[in-house]
């Protein structure tokens, strides 16, 4: 997949000014910033070097090509699955975002993607997978499949909300609270979430994750392209445009 060098080098700048997000405990190379201090703010006084940018190029490309090989042995249908979408759904440019409910970088990533989709929704079909980090989070688990089971019902956007606004009371006392606020068939909610079907689910979204080699969260790929966690949601409205103009033949 070709993209315009001054994208690359753009999403490049992005990633090593903001890369903060949960991350596993297994993994060593994602460190997470401190709760309300960015790296890019501890980073605003020490710039790049045209050195460390290359670097970090070599690095997203080297990290980019092996998700191609992941995404050149599906097709679109079978990546996005049975996943909840928003947005169009004839749209060319498709956003995977993987999530985690207990993690508290994702509760700001929901409440930025709904601004985003909401303006460029005509414009993507946004996807969102599971990828629970249950070595740091507990619940995240058991959380995705309560979603999974609300998904089954027709409600897993309000579902979603309702964890991400109650993530600190994350556990069944919730899960069944939101359930019955929705309205759902409670016998078939409780049967759903605790079914082999559910947990086939999110391994399912975890198999794909650990395929592409993520490991921290909100992690996203948007048209293909890997965008580390950590990038500010705000600028993929940017990203988007450049992604369009970079798939755009030149005249």
């Amino acid at each position: 997949m070709a993209f315009k060098h001054v994208f690359m080098r753009t999403v490049t700048a992005i990633v090593w000014l903001a890369l903060i997000g949960c991350a596993a405990k297994t993994d060593s190379a994602q460190q997470q910033a401190p709760a309300g201090q960015p790296v890019a703010e501890a980073q605003q006084d020490q710039p790049l070097s045209e050195a460390e940018i290359e670097a970090a190029e070599a690095d997203w490309r080297a990290r980019q090509q092996e998700v191609n090989q992941v995404l050149s042995s599906m097709d679109r249908a079978t990546f996005i699955g049975s996943s909840p979408t928003k947005g169009n759904s004839d749209a060319e440019v498709v956003v995977v975002k993987f999530s985690d409910f207990e993690c508290p970088f994702c509760v700001v990533a929901a409440g930025h993607m709904k601004d985003f989709v909401d303006e460029r929704g005509d414009e993507v079909l946004y996807v969102y997978k599971h990828l629970p980090l249950k070595s740091i989070h507990p619940e995240a688990e058991p959380a995705a499949k309560a979603s999974w089971a609300a998904a089954q019902q027709d409600q897993f956007w309000l579902y979603h909300n309702g964890l991400f606004a109650n993530q600190k009371r994350l556990g069944n006392q919730l899960y069944e609270e939101l359930a019955e606020q929705m309205g759902l068939d409670m016998d078939q909610f409780n049967r759903d979430r605790n079914s082999p079907e559910a947990q086939a689910n999110v391994d399912a979204d975890l198999a794909l994750a650990e395929q592409l080699k993520l490991r921290g969260t909100p992690s996203f790929l948007m048209g293909g392209l890997l965008i580390p966690p950590g990038v500010p949601i705000e600028s993929f409205g940017e990203l988007l445009d450049n992604l369009k103009a970079a798939q755009t033949p030149s005249e």
